[in-house]
């Protein structure tokens, strides 16, 4: 059976983009870059009232928290959480949260690909969840995460690009009736939301 996202059935993931490891990334444009697709990701979500989970793993002091420039975008759907786990879907109030959506797909963004993005797409796949993992917006200390990226897919995990959520979103263009109802039900997208990632 093939799997599309659909808005009224998916959740979105957040993982760890904090200090510490945004730090990691090697150069303010690396960075600048990573936060702007984080955002633009959130927007999106947002635009489609699709609930978002961020985590922040422990100790926050020590790692720090959602940058504000992304924490600010984050809307009404979007709630934040501290995390001891790798895995986010180890941790009983994330999980429970996530049960209470009622969303059986979750769109996972975040760090570090081959830990934390790993073990929580492995958890939310084992709890029967539809995982989709953008690509264009992971990243991680580790130069080669090849070998985390082949277990996602190996294990059930889809990838795709935010281009190509941003359209299995939006679904039509704008001349469509399909297009027509999402105007009607969220009303006109905002144009500065990218339909790319920022490279």
């Amino acid at each position: 059976m093939v799997k599309r996202i659909s808005p009224e059935n998916c959740a979105g993931a957040i993982i760890d983009v904090q200090e510490y490891f945004l730090s990691q990334l090697g150069g303010r444009l690396a960075r600048s870059r990573m936060e702007t697709n984080t955002i633009n990701f959130a927007r999106l979500l947002g635009y489609f009232r699709i609930p978002i989970v961020a985590t922040l793993e422990r100790p926050v002091y020590g790692k720090g928290s959602l940058p504000a420039r992304i924490r600010n975008h984050l809307g009404d759907c979007a709630k934040l959480f501290e995390k001891d786990f790798f895995d986010l879907t180890k941790e009983k109030k994330i999980r429970n949260h996530l049960a209470r959506l009622k969303r059986k797909q979750v769109v996972v963004t975040g760090c570090e690909t081959d830990v934390c993005v790993l073990q929580s797409c492995l958890g939310l796949l084992d709890l029967g969840y539809e995982v989709f993992v953008v690509e264009d917006l992971l990243f991680s200390s580790a130069r080669n995460v090849d070998a985390a990226i082949d277990r996602m897919k190996g294990e059930g995990a889809i990838l795709l690009t935010y281009k190509t959520l941003y359209y299995e979103l939006l679904q039509a263009v704008e001349i469509d009736q399909r297009a027509d109802a999402v105007r009607t039900a969220f009303g006109p997208l905002p144009e500065d939301i990218p339909d790319q990632a920022v490279r």
